[in-house]
């Protein structure tokens, strides 16, 4: 576990992008903090101490996908967003549950393998420069001795001053005809234990061959830079941590969860398939090992947080056993209008903040006022009632509904200072909001 916050911070830093669901935030903050005291629990426990899966329920748009994504950039974990209905029962067409544990690893690897490019970027940034100056003074660009060092220092800074941006250079480059392979692999064939790239790239005519590209120095730099980071990487370090990091610290969101359910009172059907998929998920939750083509992962220790509004179904609905392994249970409450107003002006990174910064890249300065933000929320809850409830998604709609002209005159306006209150608000939407199927179809 990469992150010691307490369940305190961890709710602060939540508080940051989300709005209310306090039940919710704690609930994942403790667990992710039970994370962080098993690596520190006596040796003979720590296995036996296993991550208490938790149940969101809740209606679309009140922030259970982003709880989860936020809590695993916290924890700087593997996480992946899976959708429990696109699973298919084993026998039939369509991805199997164990897909979602090949998807973490691959998901550990490229964080492990972006914290290892962080690394070593200063050497293979030295490493790339030195090979460009020669490319630059007409050699092979496997940086030859011929350079003195005050030539190399003078073209070094030449260089990161942008001054020889333009420069054309001819660049050797690993040339890849295996990408074809990952489209007609398909899904399921790590299954057998086979990697159609690694079989076929060390065969003639498909792997290690290059080509030449005639590149800007600026451009060539960059595919330099990427090639020597490359060398400097132990790729097989890389596997063993991701896998390592994917059964200690990995995180799988299951959403859509109610949609796997047996509704109540039925057999048969449609349900005998849902029930399928979910005892084929049953020992991935338990805990088995997975195989992938890169070892072995056990999922123990894999924390599986759920989602679903069960509208039509119940978190009872699910088989007995699957339900045994989500012990934690969250209500989340529907918004209200002083949340949709408060996600309007609070979060870091909230919808109002995006549309400035998007309009201010085009001189435009956008103001919201405080009665223009209680008249939106006031009637994205409107059309929440009125419609289908999709929570703070409806805020989404009726921004780009009231910013469409100056979103598509921005760079024609002479007067740059756009300002946006309550009786503007109303003049742009109140038709739309009042139409109850004008709403239905356009909002």
């Amino acid at each position: 576990m990469r992150s010691s916050l307490t369940p305190r911070e961890i709710v602060s830093e939540l508080d940051r992008y989300i709005i209310g669901q306090t039940a919710a935030k704690r609930a994942v903050a403790i667990a992710l903090r039970n994370r962080w005291r098993r690596q520190h629990a006596p040796p003979e426990l720590k296995d036996d101490i296993t991550p208490k899966n938790i149940i969101l329920i809740g209606p679309t748009g009140v922030g259970k996908t982003e709880i989860a994504r936020r809590l695993a950039k916290l924890a700087q974990a593997p996480f992946i967003k899976v959708e429990a209905s696109k699973f298919t029962e084993v026998g039939y067409v369509g991805r199997d549950v164990e897909s979602m544990v090949r998807d973490l690893v691959e998901a550990a690897i490229a964080l492990v393998r972006d914290e290892e490019l962080a690394r070593v970027k200063a050497r293979a940034m030295d490493h790339a420069e030195d090979r460009l100056q020669d490319l630059l003074r007409g050699g092979n660009g496997r940086a030859s001795p011929h350079l003195s060092e005050i030539e190399r220092e003078k073209l070094r800074a030449q260089l990161r001053a942008g001054t020889l941006d333009d420069t054309q250079v001819e660049v050797e480059v690993q040339d890849s005809n295996l990408m074809f392979m990952k489209n007609f692999s398909g899904q399921g064939m790590e299954e057998v234990g086979v990697n159609l790239q690694d079989l076929f790239k060390n065969m003639p005519g498909f792997g290690n061959r290059t080509r030449k590209h005639r590149l800007g120095a600026a451009d060539a730099l960059k595919v330099l830079e990427q090639e020597e980071a490359g060398k400097l990487i132990d790729q097989d370090r890389v596997n063993r941590e991701a896998l390592k990091r994917a059964e200690n610290d990995g995180i799988i969101f299951l959403d859509e969860i109610d949609k796997i359910a047996s509704r109540e009172g039925k057999t048969g059907g449609p349900d005998v398939s849902r029930e399928g998929v979910q005892r084929d998920l049953l020992p991935i939750v338990e805990g088995s090992s997975i195989n992938t083509k890169y070892g072995q992962v056990k999922t123990d220790h894999v924390l599986f947080i759920a989602a679903g509004a069960f509208h039509v179904s119940k978190p009872s609905d699910l088989i007995p056993e699957l339900q045994g392994r989500f012990p934690i249970r969250v209500e989340l409450e529907a918004l209200t209008n002083e949340d949709l107003v408060r996600i309007l002006r609070e979060p870091k990174n909230s919808l109002i903040k995006q549309y400035e910064a998007l309009l201010f890249t085009e001189g435009v300065t956008l103001t919201f006022t405080d009665d223009a933000l209680v008249e939106i929320a006031s009637m994205a809850a409107q059309v929440n009632d009125r419609s289908q409830n999709i929570g703070a998604r409806r805020l989404h709609t009726l921004l780009e509904r009231l910013l469409d002209d100056v979103a598509f005159s921005a760079s024609e306006l002479s007067d740059k200072q756009y300002r946006i209150d309550a009786a503007l608000v109303r003049e742009r939407l109140s038709d739309l909001v009042k139409d109850e199927d004008l709403s239905r179809y356009i909002l």
